[in-house]
């Protein structure tokens, strides 16, 4: 399956990687020897060099891994987290998110370029940004900081994330 390049985004591949530039800014990525890319006409082609399985696989990985790059630099990527608990709060000052989540101390999270940082309320944060897998590790790493507990489900979780609440020992 080609991927479509949109309006407003141009495409460049050269014999090692694939830059990508939209409105939104620019995402290179490293080319593999066991696919061909090619640019026709606003759509992006991937074909395997040779007949092996690897090669296979590696053009759709590859697919993907490009199509989330075009997707990033027009639209972005986001995750939403809630935090679930008494006296759990966030803030985002800048490129820093500040989070009070039952330590004794304030946890801060500084922010990689590109990746901005939200907190409509209190208990919900907002990841943006262009790279799908940065977004997603950044967010990974702020809901490391308390992940929910099975019992009463405190902590930072996912918005679309069901936490199965234990039953607790009885007598």
């Amino acid at each position: 399956m080609p991927v479509a390049v949109p309006q407003g985004v141009d495409v460049a591949i050269t014999a090692e990687q694939i830059s990508v530039k939209g409105s939104l800014g620019t995402l290179v990525r490293q080319t593999n020897q066991l696919v061909t890319v090619k640019n026709e006409g606003g759509k992006l082609t991937f074909t395997p060099v040779n007949d092996s399985a690897a090669a296979n696989a590696m053009s759709g990985t590859m697919r993907a891994l490009v199509a989330n790059m075009v997707n990033g630099v027009t639209k972005g990527f986001e995750k939403k987290l809630n935090l679930v608990g008494v006296g759990y709060r966030a803030q985002a000052q800048g490129q820093k998110l500040n989070l009070q989540v039952g330590y004794s101390h304030p946890v801060v999270k500084e922010m990689p370029a590109g990746i901005k940082v939200e907190t409509p309320t209190q208990t919900e944060i907002l990841i943006k940004g262009s790279d799908r897998q940065v977004v997603g590790q950044i967010a990974a790493e702020v809901r490391a900081f308390r992940p929910p507990e099975p019992y009463k489900g405190k902590g930072i979780r996912y918005s679309d994330e069901k936490v199965s609440i234990k039953e607790t020992k009885k007598k």
